[in-house]
Protein backbone atom coordinates (compact mmCIF):
# COMPACT_ATOMS: atom_id res chain seq x y z
CA UNK A 1 0.00 0.00 0.00
CA UNK A 2 1.19 3.20 -0.99
CA UNK A 3 1.50 6.07 1.87
CA UNK A 4 0.22 9.54 1.45
CA UNK A 5 3.14 11.40 -0.04
CA UNK A 6 3.76 8.51 -2.59
CA UNK A 7 -0.05 9.16 -3.86
CA UNK A 8 0.85 12.60 -3.56
CA UNK A 9 3.43 13.04 -5.73
CA UNK A 10 1.87 9.93 -8.04
CA UNK A 11 -1.16 12.86 -8.80
CA UNK A 12 1.32 15.50 -9.10
CA UNK A 13 3.35 13.54 -11.91
CA UNK A 14 -0.20 12.47 -13.52
CA UNK A 15 -1.49 16.67 -13.39
CA UNK A 16 2.32 17.41 -14.74
CA UNK A 17 2.60 19.80 -12.34
CA UNK A 18 5.98 20.51 -11.89
CA UNK A 19 5.83 23.68 -9.47
CA UNK A 20 3.49 21.71 -6.95
CA UNK A 21 6.31 19.04 -6.88
CA UNK A 22 9.47 21.46 -6.48
CA UNK A 23 7.61 23.34 -3.71
CA UNK A 24 6.97 20.09 -2.02
CA UNK A 25 10.47 19.40 -2.04
CA UNK A 26 11.64 22.90 -0.82
CA UNK A 27 8.78 22.56 2.23
CA UNK A 28 10.22 19.01 3.12
CA UNK A 29 13.70 20.28 2.68
CA UNK A 30 12.98 23.10 5.16
CA UNK A 31 11.89 20.71 7.62
CA UNK A 32 14.75 18.50 7.97
CA UNK A 33 16.85 21.83 8.00
CA UNK A 34 14.91 23.33 11.21
CA UNK A 35 14.43 19.87 12.48
CA UNK A 36 18.77 19.16 12.27
CA UNK A 37 18.90 22.61 14.02
CA UNK A 38 17.44 21.09 17.05
CA UNK A 39 20.00 20.09 19.17
CA UNK A 40 18.06 18.59 22.71
CA UNK A 41 16.18 16.44 20.34
CA UNK A 42 16.52 12.76 19.08
CA UNK A 43 15.71 13.86 15.74
CA UNK A 44 16.41 10.89 14.18
CA UNK A 45 12.93 9.14 13.28
CA UNK A 46 11.42 12.28 11.98
CA UNK A 47 14.17 13.20 9.83
CA UNK A 48 14.32 9.61 8.51
CA UNK A 49 11.02 9.77 7.51
CA UNK A 50 11.55 13.45 6.16
CA UNK A 51 15.13 12.37 3.67
CA UNK A 52 12.26 8.78 2.71
CA UNK A 53 10.13 11.46 1.69
CA UNK A 54 12.39 13.96 -0.30
CA UNK A 55 13.99 10.63 -1.63
CA UNK A 56 9.93 9.74 -3.27
CA UNK A 57 9.57 13.42 -4.43
CA UNK A 58 13.22 13.36 -6.32
CA UNK A 59 11.98 10.41 -8.11
CA UNK A 60 8.57 11.73 -9.15
CA UNK A 61 10.64 15.00 -10.55
CA UNK A 62 12.25 12.19 -12.74
CA UNK A 63 9.24 10.54 -13.71
CA UNK A 64 8.23 13.87 -14.42
CA UNK A 65 11.45 15.02 -16.35
CA UNK A 66 11.00 11.79 -18.54
CA UNK A 67 7.91 12.40 -19.86
CA UNK A 68 8.48 15.90 -20.48
CA UNK A 69 11.29 14.52 -22.66
CA UNK A 70 10.05 11.83 -24.63
CA UNK A 71 7.05 14.38 -25.69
Amino acid sequence: MKNAIERIVDAYVRLNDRQALEDLIAHRRKLAADLAGRWNYNISVPLGQIDDEIAVIEAGLERLEAVTLSE
